[in-house]
């Protein structure tokens, strides 16, 4: 039983393996919300829309589907929310996971609708995230991220003293996150900022520039703090 079990998960992850302290009684619970995320995962279906292996918690929410697009075996934990009200959708690459409650928002506003998300292969995202997408979002393969990843690619003008901030319109440029990326818990990412491929960004960092591939990187505002190649 448990090696059928492994052979389905490593459809998703091939490099999976079971511990062997693992209680029967656990791993049958965690077989049953997989299956339940499944049956969840087929409600696409009524959008005319593949599942191809989607994995929903309860109370998952999509709104403008039809600019949101997906590879295989997309798993989305409970009361996660995507919102494609954009101009280039949502993509999400095979075997992305976004962790319970989080957000991935293109636009909040019909008035100046925002860029696009795009996640690539093999992501995975731990809860509470917001992703935003108005300026353009990008997050590379194999990257993995901690609780609250907070991503922001737009930045209010406030230069007038005569006017509200919040009716003085906003500057937009983008976030790229490289490939093969860490990204510690409550990491904030401002807008403007490449990530190189192979970067560490340490717990409750700020990031406010670029930095270069293979950097290590912490602190508010965040600043180089090694090389991974100790250079």
């Amino acid at each position: 039983m448990k090696k059928l079990i492994v052979k389905i998960i490593q459809l998703r992850n091939p490099h999976f393996e079971l511990d062997d302290s693992l209680n029967l009684a656990a791993l049958f619970q965690f077989v049953f919300i997989q299956i339940c995320g499944l049956i969840r995962g087929c409600k696409v279906v009524f959008c005319f829309r593949k599942p191809k292996g989607m994995i929903l918690g309860k109370g998952v929410t999509f709104f403008n589907i039809s600019k949101i697009n997906w590879g295989k075996f997309l798993r989305l934990g409970n009361q996660v929310y995507v919102s494609a009200l954009s101009k280039n959708g949502i993509q999400f690459g095979n075997n992305v996971s976004i962790g319970a409650f989080s957000r991935v928002i293109v636009s909040t506003s019909i008035n100046n609708i925002g860029n696009k998300i795009v996640i690539g292969n093999n992501v995975g995202i731990g809860e509470f995230a917001y992703l935003g997408g108005a300026g353009g979002l990008e997050i590379g393969d194999e990257c993995i991220a901690g609780q609250y990843l907070s991503c922001h690619p737009e930045n209010h003008n406030y230069e007038n003293f005569e006017i509200a901030i919040r009716h003085q319109g906003v500057t937009r440029k983008g976030i790229i996150i490289g490939k093969n990326c860490w990204i510690g818990s409550k990491v904030t990412i401002l807008d403007g900022v490449t990530i190189g491929n192979g970067c560490i960004i340490a717990a409750g960092s700020v990031v406010t520039k670029s930095f270069p591939e293979n950097s290590i990187i912490g602190g508010v505002p965040a600043k180089l703090l090694k090389n991974r190649n100790n250079d």
